[in-house]
């Protein structure tokens, strides 16, 4: 486990060195003529969901629909509850210049939860850990639908594509066809997936490097950042890491009241109050978010990713010391 951990250590450090890359090295335009970075990221969005898809167990799917009540809150928190405590804010922000801030925060409130630390972090707090991977595994799913559908309300062609036809055929296009087309393939390759699992994960973080590079590297050549004054970034990380804390707390209160076991527990919190960046590095290129405010909008989701990794990390461990009389 302790490998693991080393790995998303590297990999936060690597985010890190992607945007000093982005403000030393940008990536011009030009250089599409020696190597086509946007294409090559559309490809990449493609293939990582086919291996989703190829991934995707559905026989452990389907046996864990039982524990239902699990689910709804799970997923309830991650599209309800999330989206409900930002949106408490819309009145005071609407018509100001914080809109933008505050629509950045509520992209990140509409994203599914994380797959695989959500199911690391269950599994060495104790948890429950088939759940987990039933939750994490559904959530990418239901995101395809509500993540768009969430943003829709509040995405104008000045803030986001105004055509919705064009964000449906992207989704369609680079998301749900590979998933359908990964679960159909998944009893052919399902063992070759297996095999190289280590190799895919490692495609599925190449491919997020480069979305932030390309990112930041247009930030930093068109001066997007002269709109995100320190000020402004203080904001932002507080009011993600004060979001993940209220809405894990509201879970851990819910699942008590529901008598939910110490194990269901662990796995409510630590996956309803997750969010992928995997899914925001990808949603933010599928819902055609202009190029001057993808730094704005992609800020909040690495800052929330990198404080769950670390201290959810953290508060699992410290779980596990103290099993098997644990309250989550």
């Amino acid at each position: 486990m302790a490998k693991i951990f080393n790995k998303q250590n590297v990999f936060l450090l690597l985010l890190i060195v992607m945007v000093l890359m982005g403000k030393l090295i940008p990536f011009e335009k030009s250089y599409n003529h020696y190597f086509n970075l946007s294409a090559f990221i559309d490809w990449g969005i493609a293939a990582i969901f086919l291996l989703y898809g190829l991934k995707l167990n559905l026989k452990e799917v389907i046996k864990d629909i039982s524990n239902w009540k699990l689910h709804v809150l799970i997923q309830s928190g991650t599209f309800i509850l999330f989206p409900l405590l930002v949106m408490i804010f819309y009145p005071l922000v609407k018509g100001t210049g914080y809109y933008d801030i505050w629509l950045s925060i509520f992209f990140l409130a509409a994203l599914p939860s994380t797959v695989s630390s959500s199911v690391v972090m269950v599994s060495i707090a104790k948890g429950n850990v088939t759940s987990a991977i039933f939750n994490a595994s559904i959530s990418g799913l239901i995101g395809i639908v509500m993540t768009p559908l969430l943003m829709s309300f509040f995405l104008t062609s000045e803030s986001g594509s105004g055509d919705h036809g064009e964000v449906l055929k992207q989704l369609l296009m680079k998301v749900l066809l590979p998933i359908i087309l990964g679960i159909i393939l998944n009893p052919v390759f399902k063992k070759w997936v297996t095999k190289y699992s280590n190799i895919i994960a490692e495609f599925d973080r190449l491919i997020i490097l480069l979305i932030v590079y390309e990112s930041f590297s247009t930030a930093f050549i068109e001066n997007v950042f002269s709109s995100v004054p320190p000020a402004i970034f203080l904001i932002l990380a507080f009011s993600v890491v004060f979001l993940f804390f209220v809405v894990y707390n509201i879970l851990k209160r819910i699942s008590g009241k529901m008598g939910f076991s110490a194990q269901d527990t662990i796995t409510v919190t630590f996956c309803g109050s997750k969010k992928s960046l995997v899914h925001g590095s990808l949603f933010l290129l599928v819902l055609n978010i202009p190029e001057d405010q993808k730094v704005l909008f992609l800020l909040p989701v690495m800052v929330y990713h990198s404080f769950q990794l670390f201290y959810v990390s953290w508060l699992a461990s410290k779980i596990a010391q103290r099993a098997p009389k644990i309250e989550a």
